[in-house]
């Protein structure tokens, strides 16, 4: 299977699946528990159908829209994801490229195994930096400082990581940061010999907003579930999220916002954004659905803050269905971290491109030209 097979979601995933060490691609694919959320937060655009116009003229769409001051050219980001040059030695260099390639903006993690400083020089165009609230205040400032002075567009504090998920395929494959050679994964390194010659023979792995601080993660091999429980602070507030906003004064959005009650609290605190989002399954299973969950948020707070739903986004009528809804914007990370995994920016690009055309694609057939053209008027929910 080459990159040119690969048309679709499944198929960028499969290729992963190839051409990852098995410890490495089931981080990406795993989730908590029995992951059950997971795959709910596909499922749920499943319940719903797309009810289209006809005869209104769409030779020309316009995807262009506006999130958190952010001029996109789809409605469609990368969300922010760590530790990315463990699925491809490019790592974070080839998604900035390949997002600005598209006009779209990138997120990038705390967790992130390249610079600020470098990733601004590579992306002109929007940027997000996810923002994780360590028990090392000292930490947080720089962090705060490192993105600041990058000209970050929008800082996201993620919210739902108060400890680790019980992600047990990481447990059951030995997946640490960075990674650790057992007779297992010794095994899995060596039957992908590419992977292991761009790991193991090109720069060294370091998560560098980091290591000046901690040595998790990048000299000590841990677990992300372990990291997150270890170093992270389990006490962060309300208070501590009002200051974070305070600080930036910019853009800022919390990443997690799953109920009314909190959606509602970060329009209170000044966010101008939140990310509806469960981290993808990877935390707490058998929670809602973003796409789910939704509605009623759009409901409660969606003319005061823009929202943005995270998750399970497999096909570009997601999008439409989750704009219709009335998400400003989507984001994934699944999405293009397979096609990462599999060829790096080329991979990446490919993703981004597919998801493109689909979304255009789908306008057209929907009989829109613009995406303020949708609303729940266009959607019919099924009765179970």
């Amino acid at each position: 299977m080459r990159l040119t097979d690969c048309h679709n979601f499944a198929d960028f995933r499969r290729l992963a699946s190839r051409r990852l060490p098995g410890p490495i691609f089931h981080y990406i694919d795993g989730a908590a528990d029995d992951e059950v959320t997971y795959r709910r937060n596909t499922e749920a655009y499943e319940q719903v159908d797309l009810v289209p116009n006809v005869l209104n003229g769409v030779d020309s769409v316009d995807m262009s829209v506006e999130v958190m001051g952010q001029k996109l050219a789809v409605p469609l980001y990368c969300a922010p994801t760590a530790l990315q040059r463990l699925f491809h030695h490019e790592g974070e260099r080839a998604v900035a490229k390949a997002a600005t390639k598209f006009g779209t903006m990138f997120g990038v993690s705390s967790l992130a195994t390249v610079t600020v400083e470098e990733i601004a020089k590579l992306a002109p165009g929007p940027k997000m930096f996810q923002f994780y609230f360590h028990k090392d205040r000292g930490l947080n400032d720089a962090l705060l400082e490192r993105a600041r002075a990058a000209n970050f567009n929008v800082m996201a504090l993620t919210v739902d990581t108060i400890t680790g998920g019980n992600r047990e395929r990481d447990l059951r494959t030995g997946f640490t940061s960075p990674p650790r050679l057992s007779l297992q994964s010794a095994w899995s390194f060596a039957t992908h010999p590419a992977w292991a010659w761009n790991f193991f023979t090109k720069e060294k792995f370091d998560m560098p907003h980091l290591s000046s601080h901690v040595e998790q993660g990048t000299n000590v091999a841990v677990s992300v579930g372990e990291y997150f429980s270890s170093m992270l602070d389990p006490t962060m507030s309300w208070k501590d999220a009002e200051k974070l906003c305070s600080q930036w004064n910019g853009q800022f959005a919390l990443k997690g916002i799953m109920s009314v009650e909190d959606a509602k609290r970060a329009v209170d605190i000044g966010c101008t954004g939140i990310m509806v989002s469960n981290h993808g399954g990877r935390q707490l299973d058998g929670s809602r659905a973003p796409f789910d969950q939704l509605a009623e948020i759009c409901d409660a707070v969606g003319d005061k803050v823009d929202v943005i739903c995270e998750g399970g986004i497999q096909r570009g009528t997601h999008v439409l269905k989750a704009l219709s809804v009335g998400a400003k914007a989507c984001s994934g990370g699944r999405l293009y971290l397979y096609a990462l995994g599999a060829a790096g920016q080329k991979g990446v690009e490919r993703a981004l491109e597919k998801i493109h055309v689909e979304i255009e694609r789908d306008m057209k057939l929907m009989g829109i030209t613009n995406l303020s053209e949708l609303s729940r008027k266009n959607l019919r929910w099924r009765t179970p």
